[in-house]
C-alpha cells in the first residue's frame, strides 16, 4: 500500500485593493505621502498604485466656465497592495491617514470585491474620458432668470439645449 502524500503550495500574495480613510480635503496629500513613503522603503513590488477617484465639474461663475477636480469619495483613498509584514502599519502611520476602512477585530484590513473595484475603476475610466459634467442641468421649456450679460434681470424659457458647445438657447420677454 502506497500512501499519497498532499502537499500544498504556498500561493503567492496576491494584489488586493484596499480602502484606506483619510482626513476629508486632505486626499491628495495622503496619497502624495504614502507614495514617498513607498518609494523611500523601496516596497513598490507590494503596493502597485494608490488612486484617488475624481470627477470633473464644470462651474459656470460670473460667466466664466471653471473647471474643477471634485473627489468622487471624499475621505477616501484606494490602494492596489500586498499588506504583508509592516506595510498596513506603514500606511496606518502615514499623516492624516485614519485607518483602513472595514477593519475587522484584529485590525486586519478587509480588501474590496473585485465587482466593487471594477465598478469604482469602470466610474473613474467614464469620468477622465468625459470634459466634465455641467454642475446645472436645464430641460426645455423651464423658466429661468437671466443673471449676466445684456438681459441680465429678466426672465426668459429655455428653448434649446446643445450638450456639446454647453449652451442653452433661451428666449427673453423683454414687454
Amino acid at each position: 500500500m502506497s500512501e499519497q502524500v498532499k502537499t500544498t503550495k504556498k500561493e503567492a500574495p496576491v494584489l488586493k485593493w484596499y480602502v484606506v480613510r483619510a482626513i476629508s480635503g486632505q486626499e491628495k496629500k495622503v496619497k502624495q505621502y504614502i507614495e514617498m513613503e513607498i518609494n523611500r522603503l523601496k516596497l513598490n513590488d507590494y503596493v502597485a498604485q494608490v488612486l484617488i477617484p475624481t470627477e470633473k465639474i464644470i462651474q459656470v461663475r460670473n460667466g466664466k466656465k471653471i473647471a474643477k477636480e471634485r473627489s468622487f469619495y471624499p475621505g477616501y483613498v484606494l490602494i492596489e497592495a500586498i499588506l504583508v509584514g509592516e506595510i498596513q502599519h506603514i500606511i496606518k502611520n502615514v499623516t492624516s491617514v485614519i485607518g483602513f476602512l472595514g477593519e475587522t477585530k484584529d485590525g486586519e484590513p478587509v480588501p474590496m470585491r473585485i465587482a466593487e473595484v471594477n465598478r469604482i475603476l469602470g466610474k473613474v475610466d467614464e469620468l477622465t474620458e468625459s470634459e466634465g459634467t455641467v454642475s446645472n442641468t436645464y430641460t426645455v421649456g423651464e423658466s429661468i432668470k437671466v443673471i449676466n450679460g445684456p438681459f441680465n434681470g429678466f426672465n426668459g424659457v429655455i428653448e434649446e439645449i446643445n450638450e456639446e458647445k454647453k449652451k442653452i438657447k433661451v428666449t427673453v420677454k423683454i414687454f
